[in-house]
């Protein structure tokens, strides 16, 4: 990329400049690690409401709460059995809408996760569909004859076939554990269910809804073969899986889905995992009449690399910015290794996180990454992940993310539990309590201290989130220049650092810095210490 600037126009259009989702800042709860409210080792909705203050204090704007549904606990709560539920682990209906109204109060919004692409294979339906092939519901998911082979070469995502016998020899699809049976959205009943689903939860006063798999839903009409099989790409999934995601039918859904949102009052917002390779394809969901928001993964599966952080920044902004969506930015999530790891530092994830808290639009947190946790080491006896059984221990899974959080750095659990209690789901590692959020809090030069400055000053400067962005990178330093788009006189420049070396960048005043250390202005330069990054401004700070 040249040193010239690329230029996005404001996307914004029309009245819903002002809606809330455009530039939040949403905090993932992986529910069953956040906070164990009743002792048994396990998180649940009493222990994420007790927590609530924490997260008003860190200064976001709403919370997405990982699926929470009664389930056959094959694949941590994404094998659902009842859409309408909670499982009894987690507490009750009436605890989400005790959950909705603490948020509320707080000015909190509320987001769900809901699986669409797949139920639990103790579904009601699926076992119906077991016990009668003939059955309406047996309709409701890929069922093919009984054959000697798999109908085709379809992979699980997961590893092995995407294919299973019934005990009377018909193949099912499930493109993730066996125990996951994909729904068949060619029926007309399957959408008709969902529609109810949503209605449920917003009539509960839900916010909206993270939507899991949203590429995926329909497969090939003809079952035709993949042209290979399944391989993790850098950037998400590509064309070796052409006939079982990203079909065009899909938009017809989030069409739908949106209109269902929309017939609330005020409205209600949908953010969409859609894990493609390429960006064009991604920013197709987030259309006006589809999903509010369409993650993209390329800072998440990106390297510690200037190239590729300047130009997915500058491709993603100009996608979004080309079907007048925000662009929501992840570095984190439950899926995979946390930042300090998978960036070789803890210096490096603070920087990362700088920037991604000043782009245009939208920042999602994955809790525990405002702590600078490191991925945990996990005992192949205390896993639990099915990425890692289905492999057969060649890929570690996913548990090292999911460890319960950890709260007080006085308690033997880390405040996850209170004393006492069950041992919890997943083994606290040594030395985890030194990454507590009562020991973070009373530091100012702490990881949790930075996220919360960092997310205050983007309702200080209108430039930061809600802004207009231009990229350029001179070498492995990487610029974002922002402006308001309200005209506020305060634009913001974020400059990071992610070469191995001192970097000498113009700049009239620091902001904030990942790391203050190292960090001089002298005559209008400041020294950029290597894998830090800055916010800084020409103009005096005014903390109106």
């Amino acid at each position: 990329m040249s040193a010239e600037p690329i230029l996005f126009s404001d996307a914004r259009h029309g009245d819903e400049n002002a809606a809330w989702w455009r530039d939040a800042v949403v905090y993932q709860v992986y529910l069953r690690s956040f906070a164990d409210g009743n002792g048994d080792g396990i998180g649940d909705f009493a222990g994420l409401r007790s927590r609530l203050g924490y997260l008003k204090s860190l200064g976001v704007d709403a919370v997405w709460v990982t699926p929470h549904y009664p389930s056959g606990g094959a694949d941590g709560g994404y094998d659902v059995i009842d859409y309408k539920a909670v499982d009894p682990v987690y507490g009750d209906v009436e605890d989400v809408r005790g959950l909705v109204e603490d948020a509320h109060g707080l000015g909190l919004k509320v987001l769900l996760d809901i699986v669409p692409n797949h139920t639990s294979d103790q579904h009601a339906w699926f076992q119906r569909a077991l016990a009668d092939p003939d059955s309406p519901e047996a309709a409701r998911y890929h069922f093919l004859p009984p054959g000697e082979e798999p109908p085709n070469n379809w992979q699980s995502m997961f590893g092995g076939p995407a294919w299973s016998r019934t005990p009377d020899g018909r193949w099912y699809l499930h493109l993730f554990t066996p125990q996951q049976p994909d729904l068949n959205w060619d029926n007309p009943e399957v959408a008709e269910d969902f529609d109810d689903t949503l209605r449920f939860w917003y009539d509960l006063g839900v916010d909206g809804f993270r939507v899991d798999v949203a590429y995926g839903l329909f497969k090939d009409a003809e079952y035709r073969d993949n042209p290979g099989v399944y391989s993790p790409t850098l950037f998400g999934h590509g064309p070796e899986q052409v006939m079982t995601t990203n079909q065009p039918r899909i938009h017809e859904i989030w069409r739908r889905w949106r209109a269902v949102g929309d017939s609330y009052a005020d409205g209600r917002m949908l953010v969409g995992e859609v894990s493609l390779a390429d960006l064009k394809q991604v920013g197709l969901y987030a259309r006006p009449d589809e999903l509010q928001h369409a993650f993209q993964f390329r800072l998440l599966k990106s390297k510690w690399d200037a190239p590729a952080f300047a130009d997915t920044i500058a491709e993603a902004l100009a996608v979004f910015e080309s079907v007048g969506a925000p662009a929501p930015w992840v570095l984190g999530n439950h899926d995979k290794a946390r930042q300090v790891t998978r960036y070789g530092s803890l210096r490096r994830a603070r920087a990362a996180a700088l920037l991604m808290l000043a782009l245009p639009g939208s920042a999602y947190l994955y809790a525990g990454e405002e702590l600078g946790l490191p991925e945990a080491e996990v005992p192949d006896a205390a896993k639990q992940d099915p990425i890692f059984f289905r492999s057969g221990g060649k890929r570690a899974g996913r548990d090292g993310c999911r460890v319960p959080m950890p709260w007080d750095d006085h308690d033997a659990l880390a405040g996850f539990s209170a004393a006492g209690s069950a041992e919890p789901w997943l083994p606290i590692p040594d030395g985890w309590r030194d990454h507590a959020v009562n020991r973070q809090a009373a530091d100012p030069s702490s990881t949790l201290s930075l996220y919360r400055q960092a997310i205050s000053m983007r309702s200080l400067y209108p430039a930061l989130g809600s802004g207009l962005g231009a990229v350029s990178r001179i070498g492995d330093v990487v610029r974002i220049d922002l402006v308001a788009r309200s005209g506020d006189p305060d634009p913001v420049t974020c400059w990071i650092n992610m070469s191995s070396s001192t970097a000498f960048v113009p700049a009239r005043r620091v902001l904030l810095a990942s790391d203050r250390a190292g960090v001089r202005e002298r005559d209008g330069i400041v020294e950029l210490p290597a894998d830090t990054a800055i916010w800084v401004t020409p103009n005096p700070v005014d903390l109106r």
